[in-house]
């Protein structure tokens, strides 16, 4: 048996597309231990991979080293006798703890003077070069020549929530009495570049909650995301029959609301990623991001792009101040890709 350490990315959609190769991992050797050193904003997503043995969840703030921390967590990892350490975040700092707690194979890209804290590494190819996120972590095998683990590039991400959290989360669905629920997920951590507007939003809201009495919406995001959550429901008509959840249950639960809903229209977000490897019916509306390194990797997911000159940019605000590339995606075009699909 092979005790092996994930160091996981910061960033929720990432963390989902590691888990194809947590499974090759386990797949070619179902012996191994998997253990995945988290923070715990990443840590739900790993709780719903069935390959991960044990979730060590540490606060590390972003821009800190944090030096006391990562020592005492090595030294705590040390007694684990970990063979392999796989670091999926490009920075420095992600590489300190498995090199201080003495892995002896330590795999990752080369980048952020991090030569000699990875001992297996592969070239780290450029923003335009790069495959799809799940492709990219899987090719990480490729460092361990003396290994013969296969990888399937269109391998599709799979989580599972437990029925235990299911019906945690049946307590606050029941009494909406919904039979059609639609999730809408506005937020996007990185910024706004990549947020439909919510008056968009809103008024696709009109015209489901309009064509279907019996229809409910749930608004799923973080607490920064609440603003936008109640300017759609200000702005879209019955809106007693939309529920601004933003921030007021955790990423576990969500991922629960979001496993027994109807439909999940978000922007290019985690939550985008975690409904595709649900496999729940999905539009996602994607502006500066490029859906052909970041798509949601389901048969159910349709995908919204404009593809103008301008985009991809990858900024976080639209260098040109217009954001046509989510302006111009209409309502009505989202609501009949929406109305097609069920």
């Amino acid at each position: 048996m092979q005790r092996i350490l994930i160091i996981a990315p910061h960033w929720i959609g990432d963390a989902v597309m590691s888990q194809p190769l947590l499974a090759s991992i386990k797949s070619a050797s179902p012996s191994d231990c998997i253990d995945v050193l988290c923070t715990p904003w990443v840590a739900p997503i790993y709780r719903a991979c069935k390959e991960v043995e044990q979730i060590i969840e540490i606060d590390l703030q972003h821009g800190a080293l944090q030096w006391n921390l990562r020592r005492s967590i090595a030294k705590q990892l040390k007694t684990n006798s970990y063979n392999f350490a796989f670091v999926l975040p490009n920075s420095f700092k992600s590489a300190l703890i498995p090199w201080m707690a003495g892995i002896p194979n330590r795999i990752g890209y080369r980048g952020e003077l991090r030569f000699g804290l990875i001992n297996h590494a592969l070239n780290n190819p450029s923003r335009q070069a790069r495959t799809a996120m799940v492709e990219h972590y899987g090719n990480l095998l490729q460092a361990l020549t003396k290994t013969c683990i296969p990888f399937d590039k269109n391998s599709q991400p799979k989580l599972y929530i437990s029925d235990e959290l299911i019906q945690k989360v049946r307590s606050r669905l029941d009494p909406l009495g919904a039979q059609s629920l639609y999730v809408f997920a506005p937020g996007a951590e990185y910024g706004p570049a990549k947020r439909w507007p919510s008056s968009h939003f809103a008024e696709l809201a009109t015209q489901i909650l309009g064509s279907d009495p019996h229809a409910q919406i749930v608004i799923l995001g973080s607490k920064a995301d609440h603003s936008l959550g109640q300017d759609i429901q200000t702005n879209a008509k019955s809106a007693e029959r939309i529920h601004n959840w933003c921030g007021s249950i955790g990423l576990e639960e969500a991922m629960a609301v979001i496993a027994q809903c109807t439909q999940v229209i978000s922007n290019d977000s985690g939550l985008m990623h975690i409904a595709a490897a649900l496999s729940i019916p999905q539009i996602a509306i994607f502006g500066s991001s490029n859906p052909l390194h970041t798509p949601p990797l389901s048969k159910r997911a349709q995908v919204i792009w404009l593809e103008l000159p301008c985009s991809p940019c990858y900024q976080r605000t639209c260098p040109l101040g217009h954001l046509h590339c989510l302006k111009q995606i209409e309502p009505q075009q989202v609501y009949t890709m929406l109305i097609q699909s069920n």
